[in-house]
């Protein structure tokens, strides 16, 4: 992956979060990003 393909990504990414969290409000972002945490450590745990 070429560094401008990563930067188009992250942008993409970045603008569809911040249209979602203009939409329906930032709520269910913070249970996502625990769940994501949660995720992250369980992973960690098998590796």
């Amino acid at each position: 992956m070429t560094n401008s393909i990563a930067i188009v990504l992250a942008l993409v990414i970045a603008g569809a979060m911040l249209i979602d969290a203009y939409s329906y409000g930032a709520d269910h972002m913070i249970f996502l990003g625990k769940k994501l945490f949660e995720l992250i450590e369980w992973i960690a745990f098998w590796r």
